[in-house]
């Protein structure tokens, strides 16, 4: 798959670097945005920072498949902008609790697909994986929720499998 990946720090690039030590992409298929304040705001309010990157990286890389633009953080609140993705993913940790999925909030109650991650962590910090699970599918209705532990399954299939559905859709769309 041609892609390419957008990463939001506040002040560093942090996030970028660790993609390009890692060497899972071409470091020059790796923009990293510093936001200069909550990167919340970059992904939400003021996305122009963000629509640069990815065309400098279309700019590169005509034909691309996919750009992911990510945004970390434990911000509940934290949805991305219809006019910067087609699709949001939303990761919540479960070494933040079971309570996590059921405290809602848009990036848990509206994105396209919540993933639960780490869920091998589970025992260690006492918590609930059947409650999280029975908490997100409650707060999401017939939204997508998939758990995944990257230790166990590190090329994440579920999710993989979940992107290509909606490339195809997409693509099918179009």
């Amino acid at each position: 798959m041609d892609l390419a990946v957008v990463t939001n720090d506040i002040y560093t690039t942090e996030d970028a670097d660790f993609l390009r030590r890692t060497g899972v992409l071409d470091v020059d298929r790796i923009e990293a945005v510093q936001t200069g304040a909550c990167p919340h705001t970059a992904i939400r309010d003021d996305i122009t920072a963000n629509l640069d990157a990815v065309e400098r990286l279309e700019h590169r890389f005509p034909g691309l498949e996919l750009v992911l633009i990510e945004s970390g953080g434990d911000n509940l609140t934290a949805v991305f902008s219809r006019g910067l993705v087609e699709r949001q993913i939303f990761v919540v940790d479960v070494a933040g609790g079971d309570k996590v999925p059921r405290k809602g909030g848009p990036g848990v109650t509206t994105a396209d697909l919540l993933v639960i991650n780490k869920t091998d962590l589970a025992p260690m910090v006492g918590a609930d994986l059947d409650v999280m699970a029975v908490d997100a599918h409650r707060m999401r209705g017939a939204l997508p929720v998939i758990s995944q532990s990257l230790v166990e399954t590190p090329d994440a299939p579920a999710v993989a499998e979940w992107v290509r559905a909606q490339l195809s859709a997409l693509t099918t769309v179009a």
